[in-house]
């Protein structure tokens, strides 16, 4: 791989369009990574999802092309390390309220001289190879989430971090820091001017700007509005909502 395959969409204006898995199973993972997405996300933050159970899951998603991605539990660099090490090309990390987190974050992801990032990548030197090493700062992708009323306040100095990728936005903390009720979907005005605040700082400091959705009609509107990182809903949320559709069909519609 001599590019990360998102940059090249990014590079061009586009929106990748994410998947979020968070069922611990390899073969559930390989079933969200053979429909059409760009990137797969392995939940460890909200999901059943524990180390051995996501390694299995990057290494379905390794199957496909689609681009591997974590949301490792929190900002601390040795599950990003391992994460990084089990083949994730892009690590999202919740939380991250200040300029020394994001810089902390940035760090872990990165080998010497750029960060601390310790060397051992077992599986991207089986699915790679050797020039992993000297690629992998360019390679990884690395968003900082941004969720709470600390970090709107940090907006300018979390997003100026050398060598961060990308912010993330959690509408849902966000819009409970703010003092509302929690919504994937948030219509509120004070969450959305938020949200537009995130985006335009994001933009501002030639960042990927990247949203959770719980649909794809909202996906699509999170994109034509510019964000490039697009995430629809779950796997068990979109598992759920099919299974639910199937059966009221199969009671005629009751």
């Amino acid at each position: 791989m001599h590019e990360n395959p998102l940059r090249a969409l990014w590079r061009d204006d586009k929106a990748a369009i994410n998947g979020w898995v968070t069922i611990p199973s390899g073969f559930a993972a390989e079933v969200m990574a053979q429909q059409n997405w760009d990137s797969v996300t392995v939940d460890m933050q909200h999901g059943l999802m524990g180390y051995q159970a996501a390694v299995e899951c990057l290494t379905a998603i390794g199957t496909t092309d689609k681009v591997p991605l974590v949301r490792v539990p929190w900002n601390e660099p040795s599950i990003i390390m391992r994460m990084l090490d089990a083949g994730a090309l892009g690590v999202i990390c919740p939380m991250v309220n200040t300029r020394q987190q994001a810089e902390q974050l940035v760090a872990a992801c990165r080998y010497a001289p750029d960060g601390n990032r310790s060397i051992g990548p077992v599986r991207p030197l089986l699915t790679m190879g050797p020039e992993y090493v000297s690629r992998a700062n360019e390679l990884v992708q690395v968003f900082a989430m941004i969720e709470t009323p600390e970090a709107m306040e940090n907006l300018d100095d979390i997003m100026s971090t050398p060598d961060l990728d990308g912010i993330y936005v959690g509408p849902s903390d966000l819009a409970m820091g703010l003092g509302f009720p929690p919504a994937f979907d948030p219509d509120n005005a004070t969450v959305m001017g938020a949200i537009d605040n995130i985006l335009s700082a994001a933009e501002k400091h030639g960042l990927v700007a990247g949203i959770h959705c719980p649909n794809g009609g909202v996906a699509w509107t999170m994109s034509r509005n510019g964000f490039r990182l697009v995430s629809v809903a779950n796997d068990w949320r979109i598992l759920s909502a099919a299974v639910q559709s199937e059966i009221a069909a199969a009671r005629g519609g009751d």
